[in-house]
């Protein structure tokens, strides 16, 4: 049996939780969402609380039902959190003349190629960015989906990867880069 499927989530004020159909739909005041649910688990919604239960009766796997158990607790717990707080990611350009601006929510990227990188964000997402003298450009994303946040944050960071030798790229605030020496450190 999963640890973290055992757990109930605690349902905070002002979020509402309905399931029907093998789908949990979560509703609070960021916004909506929905995940389907395997059959092989069963959801309980009573008293502010939302509990995971393996139907031993579903003929899957045992360790698939396990393995589900404490992924369908985890995902709606992020959903949950998601619609009462919102998750927020802020990344950094670091780089000589590595600029960023938005208009709404298409972000243009100057990234030292020869051309600007023009990225439409998905409406769930809100987006600042921020370019102060002598500090490095700032964009900062928010959502209440945690997956498609963290998605889009791996799809803007691999427009330029941070390399280990200069430390230049999007990099996420407060990310420690493993720096290599050049090649002249080993040739004595």
């Amino acid at each position: 049996m999963s640890r973290i499927g055992k757990l109930p989530i605690t349902i905070p004020a002002g979020v509402t939780v309905t399931y029907s159909d093998n789908k949990v739909t979560v509703k609070g005041k960021k916004g909506e969402l929905t995940q389907a649910i395997d059959p092989s688990i069963q959801v309980k919604i009573s008293d502010n609380e939302i509990v995971f239960e393996i139907d031993e009766k579903a003929d899957v796997d045992t360790k698939q039902k396990q393995a589900f158990h404490g992924l369908y607790r985890s995902l709606v717990n992020n959903m949950v959190v998601g619609v009462s707080e919102g998750y927020k990611k802020s990344m950094e350009l670091v780089g000589v003349g590595y600029r960023v601006s938005n208009q709404g929510n298409l972000v243009e990227f100057s990234l030292g190629y020869t051309h600007s990188i023009f990225f439409q964000l998905p409406k769930e997402i809100t987006v600042e960015t921020k370019s102060e003298r002598n500090q490095n450009p700032l964009i900062t994303l928010e959502s209440c989906d945690k997956q498609l946040l963290g998605q889009v944050c791996a799809k803007i960071r691999s427009f330029r990867k941070p390399e280990p030798y200069k430390g230049k790229g999007i990099l996420f605030v407060g990310e420690q880069i493993r720096r290599k020496s050049g090649k002249s450190a080993g040739a004595k």
